[in-house]
């Protein structure tokens, strides 16, 4: 069950994609237009990280972005350079935002629209300050109001995923008012004032064994694996939404995407 539609493209709008990967198209232009050779070095990752206003952490993730893709090495001790026999080029463009009949679904619209009866259990809620890291995915300001929420969801009575949300609270000031054991954490957001429309998301899975808490919440007695899928979802207005960690049972869930260019 995936929480977005078969037919979104894996690609996101420019405005919608993680801080880090706007850095390293921001550094790949500047690169590129600056005149440098192959084997100059970089400035230093705090230098870098003070000229494009974020941390080191975001940095060093649009760094070994701009490696992964052969544009620059680095070497220990000595830092960031720029790869040889490889010639600046600025980013490719990026692609179209999804047409409107496109959009991430949510647990509950995937139930409605397989006919299953979903059931939520609300672990914990509230309201709390953002980290630094989440404000940074978010991007909100470190500290501002953020609501969280863990629970566990059901189809047909049978356990499938352990949820943990967090949306910024200025968005959607209802929700810690919101009973989520009956609402749905999506349909509340439409009709949020102004509307908050999961629109395009930044989405990842991976497998491995579950820890005893997991077990316990998953009802997993055997060596069943889980899926740990983590979701960054953007509004119509492509900014952050929700930020999603969602470990599935592995032998209740199937991931299903079309891939465009």
């Amino acid at each position: 069950m995936p929480n977005r539609s078969d037919s979104e493209p894996t690609g996101l709008h420019p405005e919608t994609q993680p801080l880090y990967a706007l850095v390293a198209g921001r550094l790949r232009e500047d690169i590129a237009s600056g005149g440098m050779s192959t084997g100059d070095r970089l400035p230093s990752e705090r230098v870098l990280a003070e000229r494009y206003e974020v941390s080191r952490v975001t940095m060093r993730s649009a760094l070994t972005r701009l490696s992964d893709d052969g544009l620059i090495a680095s070497s220990p001790a000595r830092g960031w350079f720029l790869h040889e026999g490889r010639t600046p080029a600025p980013a490719p463009p990026s692609p179209a935002r999804p047409s409107a009949g496109r959009a991430v679904q949510g647990f509950a619209d995937y139930a409605l629209r397989h006919g299953l009866a979903v059931r939520t259990h609300v672990l914990e809620s509230g309201v709390r300050a953002a980290t630094i890291t989440e404000a940074e995915e978010l991007r909100i300001a470190p500290g501002a109001p953020l609501f969280t929420m863990r629970r566990l969801r059901f189809l047909d009575d049978l356990v499938v995923v352990a949820e943990y949300n967090r949306l910024p609270l200025a968005l959607c000031p209802v929700l810690p008012e919101t009973d989520f054991t009956r609402a749905s954490l999506y349909a509340t957001l439409r009709q949020a004032s102004p509307p908050q429309v999961p629109y395009v998301a930044d989405y990842s899975v991976e497998a491995r064994q579950p820890n005893e808490e997991e077990r316990g919440l998953l009802e997993i007695t055997d060596v069943t694996p889980v899926l740990v899928a983590t979701q960054l979802a953007f509004n119509q207005d492509a900014k952050p939404l929700e930020l999603t960690a969602a470990i599935y049972r592995g032998d209740r869930y199937r991931f299903r995407a079309s891939i465009t260019d």
